[in-house]
C-alpha cells in the first residue's frame, strides 16, 4: 500500500495535500539518488495543478488592446457547461510568498475567477525575462492578435530594456518586422493607440498613413475623436477627422474696430465723434449749435482747399 500511494504521488502530485497549488522540489542529491529525485521533479513540473483562483495575479506585458467583454461571458458559458479544457501557465510569485503570476491565459483566468472556479495550470519557475518571452510565444500562435497588439507588445518589450533579440525571440518575427512595428508605436502615441484598440482590419501601412496625419495636433483632442462601436470604426472617424480635406478651416479672426474718437472744436466745445476703419471714416457730428449744417454747405469748399493743397 505505502509503494502505492507513493506511485499516486508521482502521478499525481497534489493527491499527498488536497488543494496544493505545487508540490515542494527535493533537494539536489549527487549519484543515484540525485537522479531519482531529478526525475521525481520533472514528473511534478509536468503535472497540472489546481490552484485558487483568488490566489493568481496579473503580470507581464497587456498583450490585448481590447476587454472584450462579450468574448470573456461566451468563456464562462463554455467553462461553466465544459469545464476548463485548456491550462493556463503560471509562474510563483517573486514578490508575494504562495502566491503565482500569469504567465498567458489571462482570459482563462478572469472566466474562472468570476466563476469562483479553481485554476487548472502547469507551473513553471521563470524569471522575468523567460515570462515575458514565454508570453511572446503564445501570442504569437494565437491567430486574433492583430498587428497593433503585436507591435504594441513589442514596444513594452522595447521600454523594458529587453534587446531586439529578445523580442524577436518572443515574437517569431525577424528584426525587419520588429522595426518596422517599431516605426509604427514611435511615430503614434500609445495613449492613441488605446483609445483606437486593436483595429483588427488594420495594417502596418494604414497606421503609418494616420501617423503622417497626426501632425501637431494635441494628442488628447484626437483621442477624444475615437467613436464608434468598433476599434475598427474609431479607427476610420479619426483617419478621416485628421484628413486636410475634411478638416473645417479654422475661423477667420474677427476684426477689431477701434473705438471711436471724440471730436473738440478750437474753444473746447464738443463737437461729435469719429470712427475710423481699413476702408471709410465716419464722423458723427452733434446737432447743437448749426456746425452740422454749415459743415454740409461749405463741404464742397473744403474738399476744394484739399485739392488745391495737393496740387490737383
Amino acid at each position: 500500500m505505502a509503494r502505492k500511494n507513493l506511485l499516486d504521488n508521482l502521478t499525481n502530485p497534489t493527491a499527498a495535500t488536497p488543494g496544493a497549488a505545487k508540490p515542494a522540489t527535493p533537494r539536489r542529491t549527487t549519484g543515484a539518488i540525485g537522479a531519482v529525485s531529478q526525475s521525481i521533479a520533472d514528473l511534478r513540473t509536468r503535472a497540472l495543478s489546481e490552484v485558487p483562483s483568488d490566489m493568481v495575479d496579473d503580470a507581464g506585458l497587456r498583450d490585448r488592446l481590447d476587454e472584450d467583454p462579450a468574448g470573456i461571458a461566451a468563456l464562462k458559458e463554455s467553462i461553466r457547461e465544459y469545464g476548463q479544457q485548456v491550462p493556463v501557465l503560471l509562474r510563483h510569485s517573486p514578490n508575494y510568498e504562495g502566491r503565482y503570476e500569469i504567465v498567458y491565459g489571462r482570459r482563462r483566468v478572469i472566466a474562472l475567477k468570476q466563476l469562483g472556479l479553481p485554476v487548472k495550470a502547469m507551473i513553471r519557475d521563470l524569471n522575468d525575462r523567460d515570462l515575458i518571452v514565454a508570453q511572446g510565444q503564445e501570442n504569437t500562435a494565437r491567430k486574433n492578435l492583430t498587428f497593433i497588439e503585436k507591435a504594441n507588445f513589442a514596444r513594452q518589450m522595447a521600454e523594458a530594456n529587453f534587446d531586439r533579440k529578445v523580442i524577436c525571440d518572443a515574437l517569431h518575427i525577424d528584426k525587419t518586422v520588429i522595426s518596422r512595428m517599431m516605426r509604427v508605436t514611435e511615430a503614434v502615441p500609445v495613449d492613441i493607440i488605446h483609445a483606437i484598440g486593436a483595429a483588427p482590419s488594420v495594417g502596418r501601412d494604414r497606421w503609418m498613413a494616420l501617423a503622417e496625419r497626426l501632425g501637431d495636433r494635441p494628442v488628447a483632442e484626437i483621442c477624444a475623436m475615437a467613436a464608434g462601436d468598433s476599434s475598427d470604426d474609431r479607427f476610420q472617424v479619426v483617419y478621416d477627422g485628421l484628413d486636410p480635406a475634411h478638416r473645417p478651416a479654422p475661423p477667420k479672426p474677427a476684426k477689431v474696430r477701434p473705438a471711436p474718437r471724440a471730436l473738440t472744436g478750437a474753444d473746447g466745445t464738443p463737437l461729435g465723434r469719429v470712427s475710423q476703419s481699413g476702408r471709410s471714416t465716419v464722423l458723427t457730428i452733434n446737432k447743437s449749435g448749426g456746425f452740422d449744417d454749415w459743415l454740409l454747405k461749405h463741404l464742397d469748399k473744403i474738399h476744394r482747399d484739399f485739392l488745391n493743397e495737393r496740387g490737383e
